[in-house]
């Protein structure tokens, strides 16, 4: 059993599907839980935000993984959260009585990290799509994503292209591997920083209703 923390947003009748959110470096599970009402306004999902398991020496909030490199997570970091995400991820299928394949995996910058590795790991349930704002596909040994048996599986990619953070470029990348291998990609890129813009908002929410129409 998972001993991460979350929060909720439920939907306003019997849930059509999930969000699942992770947040980015250093927040904690109540950064991105706004989000839920732009990406899903009619309040159709029972959406989640967890909270990351570390605490870092010198380094405020919470993290999915020591940053070594970016690009490169910490591997003893890395799979603890993991194994804890893919747990919970486990539980909340459960506990509400709703597939993987009616589940969206969302986060941004080491949350988009965490999101692209459950869902494209070969040893877990294939989501029904990922939205990945500000991330990368890890380099991380005996981490490998699963392309050729999620073709069907949907990538929402976003990313600054003045990402002082994490290089535009990752985002450019996993565009290619994901497409090289036919997964459906909707991309996106913007004059920015390393942060969700606002004003693509509007085209992740339409994508979420898509995804799990």
């Amino acid at each position: 059993m998972s001993d991460l923390e979350f929060r909720e947003r439920p939907p306003a009748g019997e849930p059509e599907g999930m969000l699942v959110l992770h947040h980015g470096r250093g927040t904690d599970e109540l950064d991105l839980l706004p989000l839920a009402d732009a990406l899903d306004p009619d309040r159709r999902l029972q959406v989640v935000s967890v909270r990351a398991p570390l605490r870092l020496p010198g380094s405020p909030g919470y993290h999915w993984y020591w940053v070594r490199r970016v690009g490169y997570p910490d591997p003893a970091t890395f799979w603890s959260s993991f194994e804890e995400l893919g747990s919970l991820h486990d539980e909340l299928w459960q506990r509400y009585g709703i597939e993987p394949s009616r589940t969206l995996l969302g986060g941004f910058s080491m949350g988009a990290v965490m999101s692209y590795s459950l869902g494209l790991a070969a040893a877990r349930p294939a989501p029904a799509g990922i939205l990945a704002f500000s991330g990368f596909l890890p380099t991380v040994k005996h981490w490998e994503p699963d392309l050729q048996t999620r073709r069907q599986l949907r990538v929402f990619i976003a990313h600054g292209r003045y990402d002082p953070t994490i290089s535009v470029e990752f985002a450019r990348e996993a565009r290619r591997r994901l497409e090289a291998a036919a997964l459906p990609v909707s991309y996106h890129e913007f004059d920015g920083p390393h942060a969700i813009d606002p004003a693509h908002l509007p085209a992740a929410s339409a994508w979420v209703q898509e995804t799990l129409t």
